[in-house]
């Protein structure tokens, strides 16, 4: 059934994944009156449609939830255990999370802002926006893409390496998802891995390597611009499981991107496909690990984004990972965008954000009579 809310919270977050549970955590701990919107029917958010093959073994690590321990590396499918371990922290912490709740537009009216969503309307003095990417992946256009012969998938669909056997891949990609991917296919079919750019590899990485690299996503951010993963920072490397891969040389075989895509394979133009390479290669199945992007259309109507296209924020008070609060409206908290996106990031930015809205709170409570 769908109603109205005519009560007003003091705040709404969007999303119930790692970065929406720890800032509902927070809000409750700070006494805030709030509401968590999630749009799927069961707890887990964007995990529960990982690919069957993805271990807790896998998995770049999940950090702990507040009072929370995430569970350990081992052989259960991450798609399971993740999910399972997010509701049990929802009902053991009593998080007021409402689902399945598809948000479809925020709006701004006074004061107040107001949620739109298939289930009713909510009205908020602030917003804890916690939507991450899963929803929204990204496939660049190349010509001929509408006359392959043969199937197209993204990471969103993988549907795990047997489904590969005995084709010939083309992995497109060069983040840590066509890494994995091209692990776990390579020993057991034909690949081909392609990118715009030559692969970064790194033999170490620490805790200030990551600061620094988290540091410069947010450099982007509070300029303005769409936030760059991470990884495009830090560079790739190499894990146990993908050994074997790099054994057989499927990483040594990588080749720039193709000039377009044919019915039966893709294509380079002679200044593009280097020295000694073929001009075409057949492929039975092209994968695009080419990323995601913020889910924040529904933000639209705020005209949060500056005219770079991404959504500035302000710095954080503590760290580069608890720059949460948007700079056209401090109202709205993003957590898990830009710097925060991480499990780590989402942790720190749900505190922050929760420190944010009572701030904010505060100062709508306490604002003189006539204002």
């Amino acid at each position: 059934m769908v109603v109205t809310r005519v009560d007003v919270y003091d705040s709404v977050v969007i999303g119930a994944g790692q970065a929406g549970l720890s800032a509902s955590y927070h809000l409750d701990r700070l006494g805030i009156r709030h509401v968590v919107l999630d749009a799927e029917p069961r707890p887990g958010g964007a995990w529960q449609h990982r690919w069957d093959s993805l271990t807790m073994r896998d998995v770049h690590g999940v950090a702990d939830l507040p009072d929370g321990p995430a569970p350990g590396r081992s052989t259960d499918r991450a798609n399971r255990a993740v999910p399972h371990w997010f509701g049990t922290y929802e009902t053991q912490h009593g998080l007021p999370v409402l689902r399945p709740v598809r948000v479809r537009t925020v709006t701004a009216g006074g004061d107040l802002l107001e949620v739109r969503s298939d289930a009713g309307t909510w009205l908020t003095r602030t917003l804890v926006n916690a939507t991450g990417t899963w929803t929204r992946p990204f496939v660049p256009h190349y010509p001929g893409a509408e006359t392959f012969g043969g199937e197209q998938l993204h990471t969103h669909d993988y549907p795990g390496p047997g489904h590969f056997r005995g084709r010939r891949v083309l992995v497109v990609g060069g983040g840590a998802s066509a890494v994995q991917f091209l692990g776990e296919l390579g020993p057991i079919t034909d690949t081909l891995w392609v990118t715009r750019r030559e692969p970064v590899w790194r033999d170490d990485f620490d805790e200030n390597s990551g600061r620094e690299a988290v540091a410069q996503v947010l450099d982007r951010v509070t300029a303005g611009l769409p936030p760059a993963s991470v990884v495009s920072v830090t560079g790739l490397a190499l894990r146990p499981q993908e050994q074997a891969a790099a054994q057989l040389g499927v990483y040594d075989r990588r080749r720039p991107m193709f000039s377009r895509i044919e019915p039966g394979g893709v294509r380079w133009d002679d200044g593009a496909r280097g020295p000694g390479q073929p001009a075409f290669e057949p492929v039975d199945s092209i994968l695009w690990a080419t990323g995601f992007r913020p889910a924040v259309t529904h933000l639209a109507p705020l005209h949060l984004r500056s005219e770079h296209g991404g959504i500035p924020l302000l710095p954080g008070t503590a760290d580069v990972q608890t720059a949460v609060t948007a700079a056209r409206d401090p109202r709205v908290q993003l957590v898990g965008y830009g710097p925060s996106a991480s499990t780590i990031g989402g942790n720190r930015a749900g505190r922050a954000a929760a420190l944010a809205v009572r701030r904010q709170v505060t100062r709508e409570t306490v604002r003189p009579a006539g204002r």
